[in-house]
């Protein structure tokens, strides 16, 4: 780590202490988010650094985290039952698509939501999205939310295409990028601390891609194909096969299906 600096992060809110920790390189902003939060940081606290070594996406999977890019992870200490939390994948992807619009309002018809943590437009994935947990020594539990997000260059020969802002002609800058990020979870947070998941849910659909249209999603041992529908109360994605049952996933890739294209080319 060459690098290290703590700052106020951008803007504030009524009940935590926001805090930014930014380093040159680290393994991970998770990794790092989870160290902290294991030896008794308080919640509010965001890692942001220049690379990552070791960036991990959903499953394990590698995370291309070169400079030029956005990787940050923020710290919280949720106070709502653990089986909610995972509502936060939701509010992250909205704060992230607030951010990106804020700052390139120009794609606002070219940026979707895919289920259930990606930003995506139609050359490809944007950025992911990280939900991880850790138990600090007096056994308090913290949630690490991370975002890797293609800003200037994007990886190839991933399961799922992807792209960058830059190439879709918005050039942002990571730290420009971050702090209408760190500004926009705050609202967003609030909002689901305020409102429960309904409105979330709700905001989150109206950004989503392919709701109504055939999609392929991916589980760990078979492929389930269908129809859309939405997301239900808990955030899971309701898929409709051909006989008209309704399945409700909690975990799983999805890939869109067209006539022209396989599902794994989205």
């Amino acid at each position: 780590m060459a690098m290290q600096t703590s700052a106020p992060a951008h803007g504030g809110s009524d009940d935590l202490d926001w805090r930014v920790c930014t380093l040159d390189s680290v393994d991970s902003t998770n990794l790092e988010a989870r160290r902290r939060a294991g030896d008794g940081a308080e919640a509010g606290l965001w890692v942001i650094a220049r690379e990552q070594t070791a960036g991990r996406g959903r499953r394990g999977r590698p995370w291309v985290s070169r400079p030029g890019n956005l990787y940050t992870s923020v710290l919280l200490r949720p106070r709502e039952p653990s089986e909610r939390l995972g509502e936060l994948t939701f509010v992250a992807a909205l704060a992230l698509h607030d951010a990106i619009l804020e700052l390139a309002p120009q794609l606002a018809t070219d940026i979707h939501l895919k289920w259930p943590n990606d930003v995506i437009s139609a050359d490809g994935k944007l950025a992911g999205i990280l939900l991880e947990t850790e138990t600090d020594p007096v056994g308090r539990h913290a949630l690490v939310i991370g975002w890797g997000v293609n800003c200037l260059f994007h990886p190839m020969g991933a399961d799922y295409p992807a792209t960058a802002l830059a190439a879709l002609g918005a050039v942002i800058q990571p730290l420009v990028l971050f702090a209408e990020l760190s500004e926009a979870f705050k609202i967003r947070l609030a909002q689901w601390q305020a409102d429960g998941m309904t409105a979330i849910r709700d905001a989150w659909m109206e950004r989503a891609r392919g709701v109504g249209e055939a999609i392929v999603v991916r589980l760990s041992d078979q492929e389930l194909h269908g129809l859309f529908e939405g997301l239900d109360e808990a955030g899971r994605l309701v898929l409709r096969d051909s006989t008209g049952d309704e399945t409700a996933i909690s975990a799983g890739d999805v890939f869109f299906r067209t006539p022209d294209k396989d599902p794994g080319d989205g």
